[in-house]
């Protein structure tokens, strides 16, 4: 089996983020390929029981091969230098965990402030994996390090966007258009890794 992706091909999106699954279908569109949902196949979501944002992308994509279509899952988060590295794999379950993204935010900022070291240094750190229906899989990874800022600022993109600056701007993810963030965010980089690798027109 020839492992390549070609225009007009469709392929899965295991994930049930409705912001992410628009901001995959935009990465492809100038492609030409479409792109479907785990819930559009019933595809229920996998455990994360992974100990790295790798092992539940893996998950992520084994979950996704059901479809019988090429498969692409993420798993992504905020790494916060201050804490370790924290939220990380855990930064959509500390949403869960908060009642809602505003929350997981503002639980972030102060456990910062408690640290006493003025450190607000981070990183979003992603993890994209493709699979192909004969088992073959890659995983690829893509980071951008920024600071964060309270309160957060911007109502575009998603999950803890709006409180994220990257190194050398003056506008958070979240105010930031959607189009300029997708050309320079983790998630961009690690699929302009697999789109080198692996497509075709």
């Amino acid at each position: 089996m020839t492992h390549r992706i070609s225009k007009k091909e469709k392929i899965l999106i295991a994930t049930h983020n409705y912001g992410k699954a628009e901001e995959f279908r935009k990465l492809f569109q100038p492609y030409n390929i479409k792109t479907f949902l785990s819930s559009d196949f019933g595809i229920e979501e996998p455990e994360e029981t992974g100990l790295s944002f790798q092992e539940n992308s893996k998950l992520k994509a084994k979950s996704g091969l059901s479809s019988g279509l090429t498969v692409i899952s993420d798993d992504s988060g905020l790494c916060v230098s201050a804490l370790n590295g924290e939220p990380g794999i855990f930064s959509a379950r500390l949403a869960k965990k908060c009642g809602g993204w505003l929350e997981a935010m503002h639980n972030i900022y102060t456990r910062i402030l408690d640290t006493h070291t003025n450190d607000f240094s981070a990183k979003y750190f992603c993890c994209l994996t493709i699979a192909w229906q004969d088992g073959f899989m890659r995983s690829y990874l893509g980071e951008i390090k920024g600071i964060i800022k309270w309160p957060p600022v911007g109502e575009n993109g998603f999950g803890y966007d709006p409180f994220f600056y990257p190194k050398g701007s003056s506008v958070s993810f979240g105010q930031m258009q959607k189009t300029k963030k997708m050309t320079v965010d983790h998630r961009s980089i690690a699929f302009k890794k697999i789109i080198n690798n692996y497509y075709k027109d």
